[in-house]
């Protein structure tokens, strides 16, 4: 089993700063979960954490049926994949692939057999002689993934790996490290401040905030369910527009959350006009941006609108959704 349990987890730095804060989180056996959030709030500490990389302040990890507080990173049947790819410039591709195996003294033919299996795999088999530099960014990711294949771990930590890359291939390595985790069929723990990588690859998704989990749950519960507005407004780009009830005709002590996208529906019954702030051109649709009272809000248009100084929208209430305005926590 490759399960991963943290029970009351906190750090604390000593300049007595808090970073995580009573964290509880189960990672099932097999599961690719992503841990997902700003800059700061915690997700790459928690990651480290579980590696043995950071001390735990007080709480429990455990790691199939083993409490790993004490075991040291190399004893935790755990590969991290960081975001830099940190390979040996002075060695063949085959030789960073083998490096790990090599350290720990794995016979000869084991590991030519583990890195062959492992190129295959990453479709690397043609690169094995060459030299990290003769590589584009994203072979180079591939063989910093190999290397730790080829540990054959319980789980794989990944510390946001696609950052270094461009756009394009982004997309393209998000494909292949749901594809690599279909094959190996075993327990990814992946971390990113990028919300698509989040929910294009997530099994579920732990959506945090200055070290607290503020939602756990499937991409499409995320996105269509959030649990409060830092969730709402998190998650989804352009993010959620919301607007206080009073703007809308509506219920005045409710915050009121609306997609972008939503706020173009032809038949909604709530009528809305406002003054363009900017609009942006991006391919098939064009976004633009406008105030609701004190609200900076967004609408997602097609590409063929004609957008002038002011804009007419329309909302379907029933895409609506209801936050309390003091808690932000959502209204069922």
């Amino acid at each position: 089993m490759s399960n991963v349990i943290l029970k009351n987890i906190k750090k604390r730095y000593d300049n007595d700063k808090t970073v995580i804060n009573n964290v509880n989180l189960e990672i099932k056996d097999k599961e690719f979960i992503v841990l997902v959030g700003s800059s700061g709030c915690g997700k790459s500490t928690l990651l480290r954490m579980i590696a043995g990389l950071e001390n735990i302040t007080s709480g429990e990890i455990y790691i199939g049926d083993k409490k790993v507080n004490d075991v040291p990173p190399k004893d935790r049947d755990i590969a991290f994949v960081f975001q830099s790819y940190a390979l040996y410039p002075h060695m063949s591709v085959r030789e960073n692939i083998a490096f790990g195996l090599k350290m720990r003294k794995v016979p000869k033919a084991e590991i030519e057999k583990k890195v062959q299996e492992a190129s295959e795999i990453l479709n690397l088999t043609e690169y094995l002689d060459r030299k990290p530099k003769q590589l584009s960014g994203g072979q180079r990711q591939r063989v910093a993934l190999g290397r730790a294949i080829v540990r054959n771990p319980k789980v794989f930590l990944m510390d946001e790996p696609l950052s270094n890359l461009d756009a394009k291939l982004r997309v393209q390595m998000r494909s292949e490290i749901k594809k690599l985790h279909e094959k190996l069929q075993t327990t990814f723990i992946y971390v990113t401040h990028d919300q698509t990588e989040a929910l294009t690859m997530g099994d579920r998704i732990v959506v945090l905030n200055n070290g607290d989990i503020q939602q756990v749950g499937t991409p499409d519960e995320i996105y269509n369910h959030p649990k409060n507005t830092f969730v709402a407004g998190f998650i989804g780009s352009p993010q959620m527009n919301f607007i206080n009830g009073k703007y809308l005709g509506l219920d005045e002590n409710i915050l009121y959350g609306i997609r972008p996208e939503k706020m173009v529906k032809a038949d909604g019954n709530i009528k809305l006009s406002a003054d363009i702030d900017i609009s942006e051109m991006l391919g098939s649709e064009k976004i633009a941006y406008f105030n609701i009272g004190e609200h900076k809000c967004s609408a997602v248009l097609p590409s063929d609108v004609q957008i002038g100084k002011t804009i007419e929208l329309s909302i379907n209430q029933a895409d609506l959704y209801k936050f309390d305005m003091q808690t932000k926590e959502a209204i069922n």
